[in-house]
């Protein structure tokens, strides 16, 4: 009753209006194998002691203190204590969407910094408030550039991250919005970009890369920029790993820039929620969804800030829409802002430097041990790289766990001709010793084959 207050009369009287004689009719359609029949197999009520003991109990039983190499879109980085400080206070944490303008200042704030600055990483003229993760942002891209250009196909790299891959076919599967997909070169890891101009035709909307790529390897932008306009479509350069922005150079080539922002102060919360981003250029103002605040004055001259933008159908009509997103990450937006704000211009590019390497001396240190061979070495790369073995990766990787070591993900989930390949990743908070360590484990297996 706490959280539907009917009375037994008042639930008589409505199920009498819908012709139902009881409760149970409304769930008829549902097969009875699948319907609830008892009570649920839960313990009883804890006291508040209890529940406490039960999930300290539950947290001895986590593993901790583990070296770990996994990227691949998510990154471990190091949050500065004042993220969490500052994003649980009342005024963040519980706010909504800032509609009233007058007593949501802060917020709109807020967000106002964060566009500037991913607009100033980025390259570009405008970024909006955020969406919901980098593989949704890259999708809503795609989507934009097609309402953009007229067009209806979409050219996209095999080395954009896999699984913002899939969610770009989920958004495009009954919209009838043909893909196809262009491989990589087996010397560089970079986009084929002879396969790639075989495919931009005059039909194409958007060509989507991915820099640095799924294989940490960073694209020649420019040139496949040149690809893409010479035959009107639009370039697309996804970024998932948003700390390379402090050492390479933004993609201004690019008409949209889609990036995760997890990296900068976003835990890895076991994969969400994340902090996605769209940047463009001026000229596509209208056609970027989510919002976008602006900044102005009152009526006395004091800075203040509105929300100037927002196209969704909530505010417009909806054939005019341009998402159905219907709400920014603006909680998660901060933590990216504090963090940025916090490092700052020299502080970002040294946090970058550190992270390269760090991914520099790992990728040489474990592709020195015999048998192990470091793939795509012809292009520059970041902080990921990938490592071909001469063992197949469950056998080391149960090695390297019995030290406390998290080794590189497989490839052939998603690249089945790159065999036992992994990939691997070294941030700021990988030791040079964790590095030795793993190095050891390795060469210690292929001794033993």
């Amino acid at each position: 009753m706490r959280y539907l207050p009917k009375s037994p009369a008042e639930r008589e009287q409505m199920l009498a209006e819908i012709g139902a004689a009881a409760i149970d009719d409304l769930f008829s359609v549902i097969p009875a194998e699948y319907r609830l029949t008892g009570d649920l197999d839960i313990p009883r009520q804890y006291a508040e002691s209890e529940i406490i003991d039960y999930f300290r109990a539950a947290a001895d039983k986590n593993a901790t203190g583990y070296a770990s190499f996994l990227g691949a879109g998510a990154y471990r980085h190091y949050r500065p204590v004042i993220i969490d400080s500052l994003v649980q206070r009342g005024e963040f944490l519980t706010s909504y969407t800032p509609y009233q303008a007058e007593i949501t200042q802060g917020t709109l704030q807020a967000i106002f910094e964060f566009q500037t600055m991913i607009a100033e990483l980025t390259g570009m003229d405008i970024a909006n408030a955020s969406m919901y993760d980098g593989s949704t942002g890259a999708a809503e891209a795609v989507l934009m550039a097609m309402r953009i250009t007229g067009r209806h196909k979409a050219v996209v790299a095999r080395s954009v991250h896999p699984e913002y891959r899939e969610v770009l076919a989920t958004y495009l599967r009954y919209r009838e919005l043909p893909t196809s997909e262009v491989g990589f070169d087996a010397k560089t890891g970079r986009i084929d970009l002879a396969a790639l101009e075989a495919s931009v035709t005059e039909e194409t909307a958007a060509v989507l890369v991915q820099s640095p790529n799924f294989f940490g390897v960073i694209e020649d932008i420019p040139a496949i920029a040149a690809i893409a306009h010479k035959k009107g479509a639009l370039l697309i350069v996804s970024i998932a790993e948003a700390v390379s922005l402090g050492v390479v150079r933004p993609p201004v080539e690019a008409d949209i820039v889609s990036m995760e922002a997890q990296s900068f102060g976003v835990a890895l919360s076991y994969g969400g929620p994340y902090c996605g981003v769209l940047a463009t250029k001026e000229k596509y103002l209208r056609q970027i969804p989510g919002r976008l605040v602006g900044q102005t004055v009152d009526h006395d001259g004091n800075r203040g800030f509105v929300l100037t933008l927002s196209t969704r159908e909530q505010h417009i009509r909806r054939e005019k829409a341009t998402s159905n997103i219907c709400t920014n990450q603006a909680l998660v937006a901060l933590m990216a802002t504090i963090f940025l704000t916090v490092y700052g211009k020299e502080g970002i590019r040294e946090l970058a430097e550190h992270n390269l390497a760090k991914a520099a001396y790992a990728a040489e240190t474990l592709s020195s041990q015999s048998g192990v061979k470091l793939l795509f070495n012809g292009a520059p790369r970041f902080h990921e790289f990938v490592l071909e073995t001469g063992e197949a990766p469950s056998q080391w990787s149960k090695r390297l766990l019995d030290e406390k070591i998290v080794g590189g993900i497989e490839l052939s989930k998603w690249y089945p001709e790159l065999g036992d390949a992994t990939l691997w990743c070294a941030t700021e908070l990988i030791t040079r010793e964790q590095i030795d360590a793993a190095a050891k484990v390795l060469a210690a297996g292929l001794v033993e084959a």
